[in-house]
């Protein structure tokens, strides 16, 4: 199977000037194109965000984010260090070392939280009439969690059960007096970004929750909250964990209960509703 690399200098003659210039600047250096953005890609390249899209179709790709994963693959990225690390014939060892990097990953995420800006956040959550929460692929579930955790604290929040076409129906009924949350590992979803985009349209405050501040969800975020990311499955890319996130959803939640402290009634009345579903 042809590589990605392989694939940008076989077709390099036949591209557009614009694509040349993008595939000039990718070939220069592909292990660095990895941990950047599709912004900063498009800077070194002297071209627009929308001709970086361009290219990746052109090449038959999904995206920018595929772009980088054939990278990866065609360097040699196949393992981690923190991978690498895990002992085969010492399980004991091994759940010590995950231990220690999801116990690294809660430090991390909690530690670098800036303290006025989650109380803003807070605040707009609290202020609120409907919660959206959004999020796609392997992180959907974090989203579902928060959605009831708040609902069940008397913040009345949902979510589109990971399909983006109801989420941006969703978005188009909310306004000024909502907010929407959304969820992204790597921050450089497509789906959620226009999301974003049409929540503002709709005036709505954003918060993000990633893992890059430089990515395109933070940036165009209202506030964002970077999760703390220890364990890879790729070398130096690719951060792989809904620890991190869960974690900043759990905080929020213990939070909003701390400063109101008559929410735990919302708990307990919820669980006795649904006490009779348990044996």
């Amino acid at each position: 199977m042809e590589n990605i690399i392989d694939k940008i200098y076989a077709q390099m003659s036949s591209m557009s000037p614009s694509d040349q210039k993008v595939g000039r600047t990718i070939l220069k250096n592909p292990a660095t194109i990895i941990n950047i953005t599709i912004s900063q890609l498009a800077k070194r390249a002297g071209v627009s965000d929308a001709s970086i899209t361009r290219f990746c179709r052109n090449l038959s790709l999904s995206g920018f984010h595929e772009l980088k994963i054939l990278l990866a693959q065609c360097i040699g990225q196949k393992e981690s260090e923190s991978l690498k690390k895990l002992p085969k014939d010492d399980m004991q060892a091994a759940l010590g070392e995950i231990e220690k990097n999801k116990v690294g990953e809660i430090h991390a995420t909690l530690n670098q939280i800036p303290t006025d800006e989650l109380e803003k956040i807070l605040s707009i959550i609290e202020a609120s009439r409907i919660i959206q929460i959004s999020a796609e692929g392997d992180t959907y579930p974090v989203a579902a969690d928060a959605v009831y955790k708040f609902n069940q604290i008397g913040l009345l929040s949902f979510a589109s059960g990971g399909n983006v076409e109801t989420a941006d129906a969703q978005t188009m009924n909310l306004g000024k007096k909502d907010c929407l949350i959304v969820i992204s590992n790597s921050g450089e979803s497509a789906a959620l970004l226009k999301e974003i985009k049409l929540a503002h349209k709709n005036k709505l405050k954003v918060i993000s929750i990633t893992n890059n501040p430089a990515s395109p969800i933070a940036l165009a975020s209202d506030y964002h909250l970077k999760t703390g990311v220890r364990q890879t499955i790729l070398q130096n890319q690719y951060y792989f964990s809904r620890v991190a996130a869960f974690t900043i959803t759990e905080a929020l939640f213990l939070l909003l209960i701390k400063r109101n402290e008559k929410r735990i009634e919302n708990i307990k009345q919820h669980e006795q509703i649904i006490s009779s579903q348990k044996i």
